[in-house]
């Protein structure tokens, strides 16, 4: 008579393979339908109208060795082929372009549809910081505004 291996393996490997699969529905369902923030209040700026978007509201990270908050923002008027150079960081005031230029963080980048920024941020948040966008023309005229950080993105 044969003799039967009962080890683990054998005794569940059916069971562990289902939980693969479904765990991989579950993932794909996610990736799938993803959750993102409130977009904030649309502002006019020069020739544009942009519409800012946190990809999420966690804290920021560290990329690069520079500490990072990812933004999706929307022209909603206005040519992209119009900017320059465009960059987003968060601070009390914003970095002067002399600053902002001399590293690639913070540099707004992507298409016609939206821009997507690893916007250059403080370790910790605080009430005072300001979500600050500096917008260069081809013409060599800046302009800057801001937005103000909502309590969801502040620390508790």
């Amino acid at each position: 008579m044969a003799r039967v291996n009962n080890n683990l393996w054998n005794r569940y490997k059916y069971k562990i393979n289902a939980l693969v699969l479904l765990l991989s529905v579950y993932f794909l369902y996610q990736s799938l339908n993803p959750k993102f923030p409130d977009t904030w209040n649309t502002q006019k700026i020069g020739l544009f109208e942009i519409t800012p978007m946190p990809f999420n509201l966690e804290p920021p990270y560290l990329h690069d060795g520079h500490y990072t908050k990812d933004f999706f923002l929307v022209f909603s008027q206005g040519k992209i082929d119009d900017i320059r150079q465009a960059y987003l960081n968060i601070g009390s005031k914003p970095l002067p372009l002399s600053t902002l230029q001399a590293g690639d963080s913070g540099i707004l980048h992507g298409s016609q549809h939206g821009q997507e920024v690893h916007a250059i941020a403080p370790k910790t948040l605080k009430t005072e910081d300001k979500v600050w966008l500096t917008i260069e023309n081809w013409q060599g005229e800046q302009v800057v505004t801001y937005w103000e950080l909502p309590k969801e993105l502040l620390p508790n």
